[in-house]
């Protein structure tokens, strides 16, 4: 093998040594034509507007779409728009104006939206129990599991979670796996510094 050829040392064929771009935030949050760009526009036209109601309104019309496809039934809280043959969200003011709050459920009370306020998307975390190491991939609530409060989407580096991302249809985020999904109360989940874990690295001097 000629030493000095492109390929030696693995050039080709280890990707840690390829240099990856990285943005600042400081950089991205500048940019025109970004998500974070269109959420900001959308918040000022709408103070109550958020990525995360967005993403989930989104998620559920096109469940809906999906469920009158299929069984030709419209779900409760959509209906068929006969100009455009689709089906959209209903949207009644004046029944959300006049109906009576409900009475927050014990887990609304105890998994509120301070119970996940140190945790951010994107973030790197573990969780509880097992010590599961994973990113940030959803913060906020999911009717589909009942309960009530506040729950955090993880997407886990191994294959030790229930889900992909999705719950009874609807996906909250996308896991690259059948298992490699979770949903977990915000009190067993820790954001910091927790590195992907090389399951083949050993500081053994015994072990080869």
């Amino acid at each position: 093998i000629d030493p000095y050829s492109s390929s030696a040392g693995g050039a080709y064929e280890n990707t840690a040594l390829v240099e990856k771009y990285k943005m600042s935030d400081e950089e991205y949050d500048k940019r025109k034509g970004t998500l974070r760009d269109w959420g900001r526009q959308k918040k000022e036209e709408n103070p109550d507007f958020s990525l995360m109601k967005h993403a989930k309104e989104h998620a559920q019309l096109v469940e809906a779409r999906r469920f009158y496809k299929e069984s030709g039934s419209v779900k409760e809280g959509f209906e068929l728009d006969e100009s455009s043959g689709l089906i959209i969200r209903v949207e009644n003011e004046s029944f959300n104006d006049t109906q009576t709050e409900k009475p927050k459920s014990d887990a609304e009370i105890e998994y509120g939206p301070e119970s996940t306020q140190h945790l951010t998307l994107h973030d790197r975390c573990q969780v509880q129990p097992g010590s599961r190491r994973g990113e940030i991939a959803y913060i906020g609530t999911i009717d589909e599991l009942g309960g009530g409060g506040h729950w955090v989407g993880v997407i886990l580096d191994e294959p030790l979670g229930k889900t992909d991302g999705c719950v009874d249809s609807v996906r909250y985020f996308e896991a690259p796996g059948p298992n490699r999904g979770g949903f977990f109360r915000g009190k067993n989940v820790e954001g910091g510094d927790f590195p992907e874990i090389d399951i083949f690295a050993s500081d053994s001097e015994d072990e080869l």
